[in-house]
């Protein structure tokens, strides 16, 4: 999904939840990423990037149900 920036640094201007959220994406991003740098993973780490992963795709849905009710405002 294609966000307008603007759009993205009003919300996040004006929804406290919503910055804190995008935050915490970024985070379990970053998260993410960094372990799949590494060559081998222990079962302990590859339970890590999938609760990351899990984490990451609820706080994406939540995002765009926040963006979409915006949106929905505007029109």
């Amino acid at each position: 999904m294609e966000i307008d920036p603007q759009v993205l640094e009003k919300l996040k201007g004006e929804n406290t939840e919503f910055k804190r959220l995008f935050e915490e994406h970024i985070t379990l991003k970053n998260k993410v990423e960094e372990l799949n740098r590494l060559k081998y993973l222990t079962s302990e780490q590859e339970l890590e990037k999938k609760n990351y992963q899990k984490e990451k795709l609820k706080t994406k849905d939540r995002l765009e149900q926040i963006l979409s009710q915006y949106q929905a405002t505007l029109h």
